[in-house]
């Protein structure tokens, strides 16, 4: 059975699963900013650590990074904490927000 061509144009125009919207992470990245945006940042805990400037990064590694904190693979306390608080589409659209950014998050 053939579907028809105006399904599957309706299907091809759906957004993929775990695109990012850079607009609403504009909500959400508060729980970021205050560290990641802070440039030669450095944290104490648990240890000293310099922390990451994110924006203009891969979405793909910040997506990865996000889900490795969440399931303990990758272990700061902070991150880990943060992580298990996002949903899997919260960090699809930090992703994609911070990776539109280049160097100049706002």
């Amino acid at each position: 059975m053939r579907m028809p061509l105006a399904l599957l144009a309706f299907l091809a125009a759906l957004p993929a699963h775990g695109q990012g919207n850079a607009e609403a992470a504009k909500a959400k990245n508060s729980m970021c900013i205050g560290c990641h945006g802070v440039p030669m940042y450095r944290t104490a805990f648990p240890e000293v650590y310099s922390v990451p400037m994110i924006a203009g990064q891969s979405p793909d590694y910040i997506v990865k990074a996000l889900q490795a904190y969440r399931s303990g693979e990758r272990g700061h306390p902070s991150m880990q904490g943060i992580a298990k608080s996002l949903s899997d589409q919260d960090m699809a659209d930090l992703a994609a927000y911070y990776g539109a950014a280049g160097k100049a998050v706002k």
